[in-house]
Protein backbone atom coordinates (compact mmCIF):
# COMPACT_ATOMS: atom_id res chain seq x y z
CA UNK A 1 0.00 0.00 0.00
CA UNK A 2 1.31 3.46 -0.94
CA UNK A 3 0.15 6.84 0.39
CA UNK A 4 0.83 9.98 -1.72
CA UNK A 5 1.47 13.42 -0.27
CA UNK A 6 2.83 16.64 -1.78
CA UNK A 7 5.85 18.47 -0.35
CA UNK A 8 7.74 21.71 -0.97
CA UNK A 9 11.22 21.42 -2.43
CA UNK A 10 12.64 23.67 0.28
CA UNK A 11 11.20 21.46 3.03
CA UNK A 12 12.53 18.26 1.48
CA UNK A 13 16.00 19.78 1.07
CA UNK A 14 15.97 20.81 4.74
CA UNK A 15 14.94 17.30 5.75
CA UNK A 16 17.69 15.83 3.54
CA UNK A 17 20.10 18.03 5.50
CA UNK A 18 18.68 16.59 8.73
CA UNK A 19 18.95 13.05 7.33
CA UNK A 20 15.23 12.56 7.48
CA UNK A 21 15.46 11.50 3.83
CA UNK A 22 18.27 8.97 3.26
CA UNK A 23 19.40 6.42 0.69
CA UNK A 24 19.13 2.67 1.39
CA UNK A 25 22.22 0.60 0.63
CA UNK A 26 20.53 -0.91 -2.44
CA UNK A 27 20.70 2.46 -4.20
CA UNK A 28 23.55 3.09 -6.60
CA UNK A 29 25.62 6.28 -6.55
CA UNK A 30 24.78 9.57 -8.24
CA UNK A 31 24.84 9.17 -12.05
CA UNK A 32 23.23 12.33 -13.40
CA UNK A 33 25.52 14.71 -15.28
CA UNK A 34 25.50 18.47 -14.75
CA UNK A 35 23.45 19.25 -17.86
CA UNK A 36 20.65 16.92 -16.75
CA UNK A 37 20.60 18.58 -13.33
CA UNK A 38 20.39 22.01 -14.93
CA UNK A 39 17.41 20.93 -17.03
CA UNK A 40 15.59 19.63 -13.94
CA UNK A 41 15.68 23.13 -12.41
CA UNK A 42 14.25 24.53 -15.65
CA UNK A 43 11.47 21.92 -15.44
CA UNK A 44 10.83 22.81 -11.80
CA UNK A 45 10.51 26.57 -12.43
CA UNK A 46 8.20 26.00 -15.40
CA UNK A 47 5.88 24.05 -13.11
CA UNK A 48 6.11 20.94 -15.30
CA UNK A 49 5.85 17.43 -13.90
CA UNK A 50 9.10 15.58 -13.14
CA UNK A 51 7.67 12.40 -11.64
CA UNK A 52 6.99 11.25 -8.12
CA UNK A 53 9.30 10.08 -5.36
CA UNK A 54 8.85 6.75 -3.59
CA UNK A 55 10.10 6.12 -0.06
CA UNK A 56 9.93 3.55 2.71
CA UNK A 57 8.87 5.05 6.04
CA UNK A 58 10.95 3.71 8.93
CA UNK A 59 9.92 4.59 12.48
CA UNK A 60 12.05 5.90 15.34
CA UNK A 61 13.66 3.30 17.64
CA UNK A 62 13.28 0.51 15.06
CA UNK A 63 15.93 -1.39 13.11
CA UNK A 64 15.57 -0.40 9.45
CA UNK A 65 15.27 -2.97 6.68
CA UNK A 66 18.40 -1.58 5.05
CA UNK A 67 21.49 0.21 6.23
CA UNK A 68 21.76 3.62 4.64
CA UNK A 69 23.85 6.62 3.68
CA UNK A 70 23.01 10.33 3.63
CA UNK A 71 22.66 12.33 0.42
CA UNK A 72 25.92 13.84 -0.80
CA UNK A 73 26.48 17.61 -0.88
CA UNK A 74 29.42 17.48 -3.28
CA UNK A 75 28.70 14.48 -5.53
CA UNK A 76 31.22 12.23 -3.77
CA UNK A 77 30.05 8.80 -2.64
CA UNK A 78 29.39 8.34 1.10
CA UNK A 79 29.61 4.76 2.43
CA UNK A 80 26.50 3.31 4.07
CA UNK A 81 26.36 2.94 7.83
CA UNK A 82 25.08 0.07 9.94
CA UNK A 83 22.31 1.10 12.32
CA UNK A 84 20.63 -0.94 15.04
CA UNK A 85 17.99 1.67 15.96
CA UNK A 86 16.89 4.86 14.24
CA UNK A 87 17.12 8.05 16.28
CA UNK A 88 14.14 9.55 14.48
CA UNK A 89 11.61 8.78 11.75
CA UNK A 90 13.35 8.45 8.39
CA UNK A 91 12.32 8.08 4.74
CA UNK A 92 14.42 5.65 2.68
CA UNK A 93 14.28 6.77 -0.96
CA UNK A 94 13.85 3.85 -3.36
CA UNK A 95 12.83 5.88 -6.42
CA UNK A 96 13.75 9.48 -7.18
CA UNK A 97 17.29 9.60 -5.79
CA UNK A 98 18.74 11.43 -8.81
CA UNK A 99 16.06 14.17 -8.67
CA UNK A 100 16.30 14.75 -4.93
CA UNK A 101 20.07 14.66 -5.11
CA UNK A 102 19.93 17.31 -7.85
CA UNK A 103 17.82 19.65 -5.73
CA UNK A 104 20.07 19.14 -2.71
CA UNK A 105 23.30 19.77 -4.64
CA UNK A 106 21.86 22.70 -6.57
CA UNK A 107 20.35 24.49 -3.57
CA UNK A 108 22.91 23.64 -0.88
CA UNK A 109 26.02 22.03 -2.35
CA UNK A 110 28.19 21.55 -5.40
CA UNK A 111 29.32 18.94 -7.92
CA UNK A 112 32.82 18.52 -9.34
CA UNK A 113 33.71 21.65 -7.37
CA UNK A 114 31.05 23.66 -9.24
CA UNK A 115 28.07 25.51 -7.77
CA UNK A 116 24.82 26.21 -9.58
CA UNK A 117 24.07 29.63 -11.07
CA UNK A 118 20.69 30.97 -12.24
CA UNK A 119 20.51 33.48 -15.10
CA UNK A 120 18.19 36.17 -13.74
CA UNK A 121 17.84 37.55 -17.28
CA UNK A 122 16.45 34.18 -18.46
CA UNK A 123 13.53 34.53 -20.84
CA UNK A 124 10.88 32.63 -18.91
CA UNK A 125 8.83 32.19 -22.09
CA UNK A 126 11.65 30.10 -23.56
CA UNK A 127 13.87 28.59 -20.86
CA UNK A 128 15.04 29.17 -17.30
CA UNK A 129 18.80 28.92 -17.71
CA UNK A 130 20.96 27.28 -15.03
CA UNK A 131 24.66 26.50 -15.16
CA UNK A 132 27.17 24.73 -12.89
CA UNK A 133 30.55 26.49 -12.76
CA UNK A 134 33.56 26.83 -10.44
CA UNK A 135 34.40 30.41 -11.33
CA UNK A 136 31.67 32.95 -12.10
CA UNK A 137 34.06 34.61 -14.56
CA UNK A 138 33.92 31.50 -16.76
CA UNK A 139 30.16 31.74 -17.25
CA UNK A 140 29.03 32.92 -20.72
CA UNK A 141 28.34 36.65 -20.92
CA UNK A 142 26.12 36.73 -24.01
CA UNK A 143 23.43 34.22 -24.99
CA UNK A 144 24.30 32.55 -28.29
CA UNK A 145 21.75 29.74 -28.19
CA UNK A 146 18.43 31.55 -27.75
CA UNK A 147 18.21 34.17 -30.49
CA UNK A 148 14.67 35.08 -29.45
CA UNK A 149 15.67 36.23 -25.96
CA UNK A 150 14.61 39.76 -25.07
CA UNK A 151 17.92 40.39 -23.27
CA UNK A 152 20.99 38.94 -24.95
CA UNK A 153 23.38 39.18 -22.01
CA UNK A 154 23.29 36.87 -18.99
CA UNK A 155 23.01 37.85 -15.35
CA UNK A 156 24.25 34.82 -13.39
CA UNK A 157 23.37 34.61 -9.71
CA UNK A 158 24.46 31.83 -7.29
CA UNK A 159 21.48 29.61 -6.52
CA UNK A 160 22.65 28.83 -2.96
CA UNK A 161 22.72 32.54 -2.13
CA UNK A 162 19.31 33.17 -3.70
CA UNK A 163 17.77 30.17 -1.95
CA UNK A 164 19.11 31.15 1.47
CA UNK A 165 18.04 34.78 1.13
CA UNK A 166 14.51 33.84 0.06
CA UNK A 167 14.25 31.40 2.98
CA UNK A 168 15.53 34.02 5.44
CA UNK A 169 13.24 36.84 4.28
CA UNK A 170 10.28 34.85 2.96
CA UNK A 171 9.76 37.85 0.66
CA UNK A 172 10.55 37.56 -3.06
CA UNK A 173 9.89 41.28 -3.68
CA UNK A 174 12.43 42.33 -1.06
CA UNK A 175 15.08 39.99 -2.47
CA UNK A 176 14.44 41.16 -6.04
CA UNK A 177 14.73 44.83 -4.94
CA UNK A 178 18.00 44.09 -3.12
CA UNK A 179 19.53 42.44 -6.17
CA UNK A 180 18.38 45.22 -8.50
CA UNK A 181 19.76 47.97 -6.21
CA UNK A 182 23.04 46.21 -5.46
CA UNK A 183 23.73 45.63 -9.17
CA UNK A 184 22.53 49.09 -10.20
CA UNK A 185 19.96 47.76 -12.67
CA UNK A 186 18.21 50.74 -14.29
CA UNK A 187 16.62 49.33 -17.43
CA UNK A 188 12.92 48.53 -17.03
CA UNK A 189 12.98 45.29 -19.07
CA UNK A 190 15.90 43.97 -17.06
CA UNK A 191 14.18 44.80 -13.77
CA UNK A 192 11.03 43.02 -14.96
CA UNK A 193 13.03 39.96 -15.98
CA UNK A 194 14.75 39.74 -12.60
CA UNK A 195 11.51 40.15 -10.68
CA UNK A 196 9.63 37.53 -12.70
CA UNK A 197 12.46 35.00 -12.51
CA UNK A 198 12.82 35.41 -8.75
CA UNK A 199 9.06 35.06 -8.32
CA UNK A 200 9.12 31.79 -10.34
CA UNK A 201 12.02 30.51 -8.21
CA UNK A 202 10.30 31.53 -4.95
CA UNK A 203 7.00 29.97 -5.94
CA UNK A 204 8.29 26.60 -7.21
CA UNK A 205 11.13 26.10 -4.74
CA UNK A 206 9.94 27.79 -1.54
CA UNK A 207 6.13 27.86 -1.40
CA UNK A 208 4.49 25.48 -3.88
CA UNK A 209 4.10 21.78 -3.09
CA UNK A 210 5.79 20.54 -6.24
CA UNK A 211 7.15 17.15 -5.10
CA UNK A 212 4.81 14.18 -4.85
CA UNK A 213 6.07 11.58 -2.38
CA UNK A 214 4.61 8.11 -1.96
CA UNK A 215 5.21 6.31 1.32
CA UNK A 216 5.37 2.53 1.01
CA UNK A 217 3.92 0.83 4.07
CA UNK A 218 5.81 -2.26 5.22
CA UNK A 219 4.23 -5.16 7.05
CA UNK A 220 6.72 -5.49 9.89
CA UNK A 221 5.12 -8.73 11.06
CA UNK A 222 6.81 -10.45 8.09
CA UNK A 223 10.44 -11.60 8.33
CA UNK A 224 12.96 -8.87 7.54
CA UNK A 225 14.52 -10.87 4.70
CA UNK A 226 11.15 -11.29 3.02
CA UNK A 227 10.46 -7.56 3.29
CA UNK A 228 13.92 -6.73 1.91
CA UNK A 229 13.36 -8.99 -1.08
CA UNK A 230 9.97 -7.37 -1.65
CA UNK A 231 11.49 -3.88 -1.65
CA UNK A 232 14.37 -4.93 -3.93
CA UNK A 233 11.81 -6.36 -6.36
CA UNK A 234 9.88 -3.08 -6.22
CA UNK A 235 13.15 -1.23 -6.82
CA UNK A 236 13.79 -3.44 -9.86
CA UNK A 237 10.32 -2.77 -11.31
CA UNK A 238 10.64 0.96 -10.79
CA UNK A 239 13.74 0.80 -12.96
CA UNK A 240 11.45 0.56 -15.99
CA UNK A 241 11.09 4.35 -15.75
CA UNK A 242 13.47 7.21 -14.98
CA UNK A 243 17.22 6.71 -15.27
CA UNK A 244 17.60 3.04 -16.03
CA UNK A 245 19.99 0.87 -14.10
CA UNK A 246 22.09 -1.58 -16.05
CA UNK A 247 21.34 -5.27 -15.41
CA UNK A 248 24.41 -5.44 -13.18
CA UNK A 249 23.38 -2.30 -11.27
CA UNK A 250 20.26 -4.24 -10.42
CA UNK A 251 22.26 -7.33 -9.50
CA UNK A 252 24.43 -5.16 -7.25
CA UNK A 253 21.30 -3.76 -5.60
CA UNK A 254 19.97 -7.27 -5.00
CA UNK A 255 23.27 -8.40 -3.48
CA UNK A 256 23.41 -5.31 -1.26
CA UNK A 257 19.85 -6.10 -0.21
CA UNK A 258 21.06 -9.44 1.12
CA UNK A 259 24.14 -7.98 2.81
CA UNK A 260 24.85 -4.29 3.33
CA UNK A 261 28.57 -5.09 3.45
CA UNK A 262 28.42 -5.76 -0.31
CA UNK A 263 28.45 -2.01 -0.93
CA UNK A 264 31.81 -1.56 0.77
CA UNK A 265 33.16 -4.73 -0.88
CA UNK A 266 32.18 -3.60 -4.39
CA UNK A 267 33.48 -0.06 -3.92
CA UNK A 268 36.77 -1.19 -2.38
CA UNK A 269 37.53 -3.63 -5.20
CA UNK A 270 36.57 -1.16 -7.92
CA UNK A 271 38.63 1.67 -6.42
CA UNK A 272 41.72 -0.52 -6.24
CA UNK A 273 41.51 -2.46 -9.51
CA UNK A 274 39.65 -0.25 -11.93
CA UNK A 275 42.96 0.36 -13.72
CA UNK A 276 43.03 -3.22 -15.04
CA UNK A 277 39.44 -3.06 -16.29
CA UNK A 278 37.60 -4.33 -13.22
CA UNK A 279 34.11 -2.85 -13.52
CA UNK A 280 31.13 -3.53 -11.29
CA UNK A 281 29.77 -5.86 -13.96
CA UNK A 282 33.03 -7.82 -14.16
CA UNK A 283 33.37 -8.07 -10.39
CA UNK A 284 29.86 -9.49 -10.05
CA UNK A 285 30.51 -11.94 -12.91
CA UNK A 286 33.71 -12.97 -11.15
CA UNK A 287 31.81 -13.68 -7.92
CA UNK A 288 29.51 -16.02 -9.85
CA UNK A 289 32.34 -17.66 -11.80
CA UNK A 290 34.33 -18.37 -8.65
CA UNK A 291 31.29 -20.43 -7.59
CA UNK A 292 31.39 -22.33 -10.93
CA UNK A 293 28.33 -20.53 -12.28
CA UNK A 294 28.85 -18.77 -15.60
CA UNK A 295 25.24 -17.81 -16.30
CA UNK A 296 23.59 -16.75 -13.06
CA UNK A 297 20.15 -15.28 -13.71
CA UNK A 298 18.89 -12.26 -11.79
CA UNK A 299 15.87 -14.15 -10.52
CA UNK A 300 18.10 -16.87 -9.04
CA UNK A 301 20.45 -14.62 -7.07
CA UNK A 302 20.48 -15.76 -3.46
CA UNK A 303 21.72 -14.57 -0.10
CA UNK A 304 24.47 -17.18 -0.46
CA UNK A 305 26.01 -15.16 -3.32
CA UNK A 306 26.43 -12.13 -1.07
CA UNK A 307 27.63 -14.37 1.77
CA UNK A 308 30.22 -15.96 -0.53
CA UNK A 309 31.61 -12.57 -1.51
CA UNK A 310 31.75 -11.24 2.06
CA UNK A 311 33.18 -14.44 3.57
CA UNK A 312 35.85 -14.57 0.84
CA UNK A 313 36.43 -10.84 0.72
CA UNK A 314 40.11 -11.01 1.73
CA UNK A 315 40.81 -13.93 -0.58
CA UNK A 316 39.17 -12.20 -3.56
CA UNK A 317 41.18 -9.08 -2.79
CA UNK A 318 44.39 -11.14 -2.61
CA UNK A 319 43.44 -12.82 -5.89
CA UNK A 320 43.05 -9.48 -7.64
CA UNK A 321 46.35 -8.26 -6.19
CA UNK A 322 48.11 -11.39 -7.53
CA UNK A 323 46.37 -10.90 -10.88
CA UNK A 324 47.65 -7.33 -11.10
CA UNK A 325 51.15 -8.51 -10.17
CA UNK A 326 50.99 -11.06 -12.98
CA UNK A 327 49.95 -8.39 -15.50
CA UNK A 328 52.84 -6.18 -14.42
CA UNK A 329 55.44 -8.98 -14.52
CA UNK A 330 54.19 -10.28 -17.88
CA UNK A 331 54.24 -6.74 -19.31
CA UNK A 332 50.52 -6.75 -20.11
CA UNK A 333 49.50 -4.26 -17.43
CA UNK A 334 49.83 -1.25 -19.77
CA UNK A 335 47.79 -3.08 -22.40
CA UNK A 336 44.91 -3.54 -19.96
CA UNK A 337 45.37 -0.13 -18.39
CA UNK A 338 44.61 1.41 -21.79
CA UNK A 339 41.00 0.34 -21.26
CA UNK A 340 38.32 -1.29 -23.38
CA UNK A 341 40.00 -4.71 -23.18
CA UNK A 342 38.16 -7.97 -22.73
CA UNK A 343 38.23 -9.05 -19.09
CA UNK A 344 37.48 -12.69 -19.99
CA UNK A 345 41.06 -14.01 -19.75
CA UNK A 346 41.46 -12.23 -16.41
CA UNK A 347 38.39 -14.09 -15.09
CA UNK A 348 40.15 -17.40 -15.60
CA UNK A 349 43.54 -16.33 -14.30
CA UNK A 350 41.69 -15.08 -11.19
CA UNK A 351 39.69 -18.31 -10.98
CA UNK A 352 42.87 -20.37 -11.06
CA UNK A 353 44.57 -18.23 -8.40
CA UNK A 354 41.53 -18.12 -6.10
CA UNK A 355 41.25 -21.91 -5.99
CA UNK A 356 44.92 -22.56 -5.13
CA UNK A 357 45.13 -24.28 -1.76
CA UNK A 358 47.41 -21.68 -0.25
CA UNK A 359 46.76 -19.15 2.49
CA UNK A 360 46.00 -15.50 1.80
CA UNK A 361 49.55 -14.31 2.54
CA UNK A 362 50.97 -16.80 0.04
CA UNK A 363 48.37 -15.72 -2.50
CA UNK A 364 49.24 -12.05 -2.03
CA UNK A 365 52.86 -12.86 -2.85
CA UNK A 366 52.22 -15.63 -5.34
CA UNK A 367 54.22 -14.15 -8.22
CA UNK A 368 57.12 -12.74 -6.19
CA UNK A 369 59.42 -15.46 -7.56
CA UNK A 370 57.80 -15.56 -11.00
CA UNK A 371 61.13 -15.81 -12.88
CA UNK A 372 62.58 -18.82 -11.08
CA UNK A 373 60.26 -20.75 -8.83
CA UNK A 374 56.68 -20.32 -10.03
CA UNK A 375 55.50 -23.16 -12.31
CA UNK A 376 52.21 -21.39 -13.10
CA UNK A 377 53.70 -18.14 -14.38
CA UNK A 378 55.03 -19.35 -17.78
CA UNK A 379 51.89 -21.42 -18.39
CA UNK A 380 49.53 -18.52 -17.68
CA UNK A 381 51.67 -16.11 -19.68
CA UNK A 382 51.76 -18.48 -22.65
CA UNK A 383 47.97 -18.87 -22.58
CA UNK A 384 47.31 -15.14 -22.23
CA UNK A 385 49.74 -14.08 -24.96
CA UNK A 386 48.56 -16.61 -27.53
CA UNK A 387 44.91 -15.89 -26.69
CA UNK A 388 45.41 -12.14 -27.12
CA UNK A 389 47.50 -12.50 -30.29
CA UNK A 390 44.72 -14.59 -31.84
CA UNK A 391 41.98 -12.28 -30.58
CA UNK A 392 39.88 -15.17 -29.30
CA UNK A 393 38.03 -12.93 -26.87
CA UNK A 394 36.66 -10.84 -29.69
CA UNK A 395 33.82 -12.13 -31.88
CA UNK A 396 35.47 -14.89 -33.91
CA UNK A 397 32.69 -16.43 -35.99
CA UNK A 398 29.47 -18.38 -35.96
CA UNK A 399 28.70 -20.01 -32.66
CA UNK A 400 31.55 -18.41 -30.70
CA UNK A 401 30.34 -15.57 -28.52
CA UNK A 402 33.19 -14.84 -26.09
CA UNK A 403 31.02 -13.81 -23.11
CA UNK A 404 28.69 -16.79 -23.58
CA UNK A 405 30.11 -19.83 -25.33
CA UNK A 406 33.69 -18.78 -24.61
CA UNK A 407 33.19 -18.34 -20.88
CA UNK A 408 31.07 -21.48 -20.59
CA UNK A 409 33.51 -23.75 -22.43
CA UNK A 410 36.60 -22.41 -20.67
CA UNK A 411 34.93 -22.78 -17.27
CA UNK A 412 34.00 -26.40 -18.07
CA UNK A 413 37.69 -27.13 -18.49
CA UNK A 414 39.42 -25.04 -15.84
CA UNK A 415 37.10 -26.07 -12.99
CA UNK A 416 38.65 -29.55 -13.27
CA UNK A 417 42.11 -28.14 -12.53
CA UNK A 418 41.60 -26.49 -9.16
CA UNK A 419 44.89 -26.48 -7.24
CA UNK A 420 46.70 -28.02 -10.21
CA UNK A 421 48.99 -26.51 -12.81
CA UNK A 422 47.34 -23.99 -15.10
CA UNK A 423 45.81 -26.05 -17.97
CA UNK A 424 47.23 -24.05 -20.89
CA UNK A 425 47.04 -26.75 -23.55
CA UNK A 426 43.58 -27.91 -22.44
CA UNK A 427 42.30 -24.34 -22.86
CA UNK A 428 43.98 -24.08 -26.27
CA UNK A 429 42.14 -27.27 -27.19
CA UNK A 430 38.84 -25.48 -26.50
CA UNK A 431 39.67 -22.95 -29.23
CA UNK A 432 40.71 -25.60 -31.73
CA UNK A 433 37.76 -27.91 -31.15
CA UNK A 434 35.11 -25.21 -31.29
CA UNK A 435 36.62 -24.45 -33.93
CA UNK A 436 37.79 -20.86 -34.13
CA UNK A 437 40.79 -19.35 -35.88
CA UNK A 438 43.69 -20.08 -33.54
CA UNK A 439 47.36 -20.91 -33.88
CA UNK A 440 50.57 -20.83 -31.88
CA UNK A 441 52.72 -20.87 -35.02
CA UNK A 442 53.00 -17.44 -36.61
CA UNK A 443 54.14 -16.62 -40.12
CA UNK A 444 53.62 -14.00 -42.82
CA UNK A 445 50.76 -16.08 -44.19
CA UNK A 446 48.59 -15.75 -41.06
CA UNK A 447 49.67 -12.31 -39.86
CA UNK A 448 46.48 -10.64 -41.08
CA UNK A 449 44.30 -13.06 -39.08
CA UNK A 450 45.86 -11.93 -35.80
CA UNK A 451 44.59 -9.22 -33.45
CA UNK A 452 46.09 -5.94 -34.62
CA UNK A 453 45.80 -4.06 -31.30
CA UNK A 454 47.93 -6.62 -29.43
CA UNK A 455 50.32 -7.02 -32.38
CA UNK A 456 50.95 -3.26 -32.25
CA UNK A 457 51.61 -3.60 -28.53
CA UNK A 458 54.29 -6.23 -29.24
CA UNK A 459 55.79 -4.40 -32.22
CA UNK A 460 56.54 -1.45 -29.97
CA UNK A 461 58.04 -3.58 -27.19
CA UNK A 462 54.87 -3.26 -25.09
CA UNK A 463 55.36 0.49 -24.68
CA UNK A 464 53.27 2.22 -27.34
CA UNK A 465 49.47 1.87 -27.63
CA UNK A 466 46.71 2.76 -30.09
CA UNK A 467 44.95 5.03 -27.61
CA UNK A 468 47.75 7.60 -27.59
CA UNK A 469 48.80 7.34 -31.25
CA UNK A 470 47.42 7.35 -34.77
CA UNK A 471 47.42 4.19 -36.86
CA UNK A 472 49.33 5.43 -39.91
CA UNK A 473 50.00 3.95 -43.36
CA UNK A 474 53.79 3.74 -43.64
CA UNK A 475 53.56 4.07 -47.40
CA UNK A 476 50.70 6.49 -48.10
CA UNK A 477 47.38 5.04 -49.13
CA UNK A 478 46.83 7.75 -51.76
CA UNK A 479 50.09 6.96 -53.61
CA UNK A 480 49.59 3.20 -53.43
CA UNK A 481 46.02 3.45 -54.77
CA UNK A 482 47.30 5.43 -57.74
CA UNK A 483 49.68 2.55 -58.47
CA UNK A 484 46.75 0.05 -58.30
CA UNK A 485 48.04 -2.04 -55.43
CA UNK A 486 45.55 -4.44 -53.83
CA UNK A 487 43.33 -2.81 -51.17
CA UNK A 488 43.99 -5.58 -48.64
CA UNK A 489 47.73 -5.19 -49.08
CA UNK A 490 47.57 -1.40 -48.69
CA UNK A 491 45.64 -1.81 -45.42
CA UNK A 492 47.60 -4.77 -44.06
CA UNK A 493 49.20 -4.57 -40.63
CA UNK A 494 52.59 -4.78 -42.36
CA UNK A 495 51.91 -1.29 -43.78
CA UNK A 496 50.77 0.21 -40.48
CA UNK A 497 52.74 1.98 -37.77
CA UNK A 498 51.82 4.02 -34.69
CA UNK A 499 52.69 7.71 -34.91
CA UNK A 500 51.91 10.61 -32.62
CA UNK A 501 48.99 12.72 -33.87
CA UNK A 502 51.06 15.82 -34.62
CA UNK A 503 53.59 14.03 -36.82
CA UNK A 504 51.02 11.95 -38.69
CA UNK A 505 48.71 14.85 -39.44
CA UNK A 506 51.53 17.30 -40.07
CA UNK A 507 54.89 16.63 -41.71
CA UNK A 508 54.15 13.09 -42.88
CA UNK A 509 50.67 13.64 -44.23
CA UNK A 510 50.55 12.29 -47.81
CA UNK A 511 54.33 12.30 -48.44
CA UNK A 512 56.05 9.37 -50.10
CA UNK A 513 57.81 7.25 -47.50
CA UNK A 514 61.32 7.78 -48.90
CA UNK A 515 60.83 11.57 -49.08
CA UNK A 516 59.46 11.80 -45.57
CA UNK A 517 62.03 9.59 -43.83
CA UNK A 518 64.95 11.34 -45.57
CA UNK A 519 63.70 14.90 -45.06
CA UNK A 520 61.77 14.86 -41.78
CA UNK A 521 63.15 12.02 -39.62
CA UNK A 522 66.19 13.20 -37.66
CA UNK A 523 67.39 9.82 -36.39
CA UNK A 524 66.66 7.35 -39.18
CA UNK A 525 68.44 4.38 -37.59
CA UNK A 526 66.42 4.71 -34.38
CA UNK A 527 63.18 5.22 -36.31
CA UNK A 528 63.81 2.11 -38.41
CA UNK A 529 64.50 0.09 -35.27
CA UNK A 530 61.43 1.31 -33.36
CA UNK A 531 58.96 0.77 -36.22
CA UNK A 532 60.47 -2.48 -37.55
CA UNK A 533 61.21 -0.92 -40.93
CA UNK A 534 63.33 -3.03 -43.33
CA UNK A 535 66.85 -1.61 -43.27
CA UNK A 536 67.29 -2.16 -47.02
CA UNK A 537 66.71 1.36 -48.32
CA UNK A 538 66.05 0.09 -51.85
CA UNK A 539 62.67 -1.07 -50.50
CA UNK A 540 61.68 2.41 -49.31
CA UNK A 541 59.97 3.24 -52.57
CA UNK A 542 56.27 2.77 -53.24
CA UNK A 543 57.16 0.94 -56.47
CA UNK A 544 58.74 -1.78 -54.27
CA UNK A 545 55.71 -1.92 -51.96
CA UNK A 546 55.16 -5.70 -52.21
CA UNK A 547 58.78 -6.47 -51.37
CA UNK A 548 58.66 -3.93 -48.54
CA UNK A 549 55.55 -5.62 -47.09
CA UNK A 550 57.14 -9.08 -47.30
CA UNK A 551 60.24 -7.97 -45.40
CA UNK A 552 58.35 -6.02 -42.76
CA UNK A 553 56.00 -8.97 -42.19
CA UNK A 554 59.05 -11.10 -41.39
CA UNK A 555 60.29 -8.52 -38.89
CA UNK A 556 56.87 -8.42 -37.18
CA UNK A 557 56.74 -12.23 -36.94
CA UNK A 558 60.23 -12.25 -35.44
CA UNK A 559 59.07 -9.76 -32.82
CA UNK A 560 55.99 -11.83 -31.98
CA UNK A 561 58.05 -14.99 -31.63
CA UNK A 562 60.52 -13.14 -29.43
CA UNK A 563 57.75 -12.74 -26.85
CA UNK A 564 56.05 -16.14 -27.11
CA UNK A 565 58.93 -18.59 -27.50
Amino acid sequence: MAIWKTHRVSDVVTEIDEEKFVLPVIQRSLVWEEDKMELLFDTLLKGDSFGGIMVIEEEKDTKPLFNYRPFTRDGNFIPSREVEKLKHLQYFVIDGQQRLQTFYIGLKGSINGKVLYFDLFSDYNIEYEFKFEKDENNLPKISKENNDRKIKEHFWYPVKVLFKRLKDTNDEDQVADEIIRKNNIKDGDRKTQIIKNIKAFYKNVITAETIGISKVVINKSLPALENRQRIVELFRRLNDGGTKLSPFDLVASILKGFSWEMEGFLNEMLDEYEDIGLSQDNLIKLIFLLQDNHAKEMASIEASDAEFAIQNRDRIKATLKALKDFLEFSKTYDYYKEGNRSFIPLFFISYHLFHKRIDIDALLNYFNNYETGNPDYPLIKKWLYHSLINGVFRSKGVGWIPYKTGVRKLLEVIKNFKNKKFPTNKLFKVYVEHPISFTTEYSSTNLEQLDSSFIFYLIYDRKRTIRTNDIDHIMPKSILEEKDFDWNLINSIANFQLLDYETNRGAKNGKSFREWINEDVQDKSNYVKIHLIPSDETLWDEAKFKEFIEERSKLIIEKINEYVK
